[in-house]
């Protein structure tokens, strides 16, 4: 029987180290340690990938907390039977001692409990998310209201600049000539063109 851990972050700034440091004191070392920095909306995981295929019958698998497995009900529900009963691993998360299947065998009552906990923490996992989803929502619903715009500013252009690629835009002068004027390098000119042309309606491509 072999034991691994699964560590996950939602981003590439977070820290592992809290849930490496729990599994490094269960006594799992850092080479049977797989960790993902990405989301929990899914299972599409590079690492996590790897550790379901290298899970056999008899082998525990700990997490630190079921929301560090994933985030949708559903999908961790679906997971975790597929772990358990699927390919017959078991399963360990150190912040929910109840939840761990190597006891389901005990009593018919352990069994339910387990599942009841699952279910409830699972349930949990997907509603936080939910709400964090919506108060991003909220928050940038306000924002726009108050007159915040989001993405990149607007690049601010001289009369002089718009007429120059107004002039070359009606084909009065060369890209080469419009450089020339606006004192840039033709690969400038270029992107600048673009830029404009999608602000100023008037100018056809």
């Amino acid at each position: 029987m072999n034991t691994y851990a699964y560590a996950r972050v939602s981003a590439r700034d977070q820290n592992l180290d809290r849930q490496i440091t729990a599994f490094v004191a269960y006594g799992i070392p850092q080479n049977s340690v797989f960790a993902d920095k990405k989301s929990g909306k899914d299972f599409e995981r590079r690492e996590y990938k790897k550790l379901i295929k290298r899970l056999k019958t008899g082998d525990l698998l700990v997490i630190k907390s079921i929301d560090r497995l994933g985030r949708n009900y559903d999908q961790i529900i679906s997971e975790w039977s597929y772990i358990t009963n699927t390919v017959g691993a078991d399963i360990l998360v150190l912040d929910m001692p109840l939840l761990d299947t190597r006891t389901k065998a005990d009593t018919l009552v352990g069994k339910f409990i387990s599942d009841v906990v699952l279910q409830v923490l699972s349930f949990v996992a997907q509603n936080e998310r939910e709400n964090i989803r919506a108060r991003q929502a909220e928050g940038i619903r306000l924002a726009k209201q108050n007159g915040v715009r989001f993405g990149r500013p607007l690049t601010k252009y001289s009369e002089e600049f718009i007429s120059t690629i107004k002039d070359y835009c009606l084909k009065k002068i060369t890209s080469r000539q419009a450089a020339e004027i606006l004192g840039i390098s033709r690969v400038d000119f270029y992107y600048h063109c673009t830029k404009i042309r999608k602000q100023i309606l008037h100018i056809k491509k």
